[in-house]
């Protein structure tokens, strides 16, 4: 049997019998998806995979490429999620020449649930370990794929947020995207502003402040959210945001229950 082949029929009997009907029908609604659900959650998908990755520690890249297609030419949800469980595991044996087939794993996932998991933890490890592998990302942020375009601004969510990473290229994809209406694609935008801002506040605001007259609403509300008062101010924004206050008479009801 070949590891494609082991990889399935260990994940379809350790995940569907995992699962629930009441999960697999409330995840459905919530993603919104037309695959099938076995209502296995995220602990254990994620479970499933340690497992596995501890059992088979020496899977080539040849193997992780064949196991990650046989997972996603299924439709069914779960298998699809540990495909991409079993990539981050192994995420040092992939290179740049494996950029190719997983862009189009993004392309097929037709959601941000995978979306969001490859794009920074698979295809972000990539970039990070070879920058030459950025020269990528300008072509996918004009890819006729929204979610292509999505993964082209969260490649490099993890570097940006811990202070690495190239946002002045990330500022030039970004901003090629502003007009865009598509949902996905604003919240990508602020919510990787956002992640800026917690190290270089002063990076998130000169972005806003430049395109502030552009930039779709949600981006600059999720961009400028940790933004201190003044900063808010100067881009039109009240001093403190809503979730502050929000999050504020949350404590306090907690505090009253307690």
């Amino acid at each position: 049997m070949t590891a494609a082949s082991s990889a399935l029929t260990y994940f379809r009997e350790r995940l569907e019998r995992g699962g629930s009907r009441a999960r697999a029908a409330h995840d459905k609604a919530y993603l919104k998806s037309d695959l099938r659900f076995w209502g296995a959650d995220l602990p254990k998908i994620r479970a499933a995979v340690r497992e596995y990755c501890r059992a088979h520690p020496d899977l080539t890249r040849a193997e992780l490429r064949a196991i990650a297609q046989k997972l996603y030419a299924t439709d069914v949800h779960e298998l699809r999620a540990a495909a991409i469980g079993v990539l981050e595991c192994h995420r040092e044996r992939l290179v740049d020449r494996d950029l190719p087939w997983l862009i189009d794993l993004v392309r097929r996932s037709n959601s941000w649930a995978y979306v969001d998991w490859i794009a920074p933890k698979v295809i972000g490890d990539i970039i990070a370990r070879d920058i030459r592998s950025r020269r990528r990302l300008a072509r996918w942020a004009k890819d006729e794929s929204f979610w292509v375009r999505r993964a082209a601004l969260l490649a490099e969510h993890d570097a940006l947020r811990a202070g690495r990473g190239d946002f002045a290229l990330w500022a030039r994809l970004a901003a090629g995207m502003i007009d865009e209406r598509e949902f996905f694609i604003r919240k990508a935008i602020g919510w990787v502003l956002r992640e800026v801002s917690k190290k270089r506040p002063e990076l998130a605001q000169a972005f806003l402040l430049a395109h502030r007259r552009r930039i779709s609403r949600l981006s600059l509300q999720e961009g400028a959210k940790y933004l201190d008062a003044s900063r808010r101010k100067e881009l039109g924004l009240p001093g403190r945001a809503a979730w502050v206050a929000r999050e504020r008479k949350r404590k306090a009801t907690t505090a009253r229950r307690d």
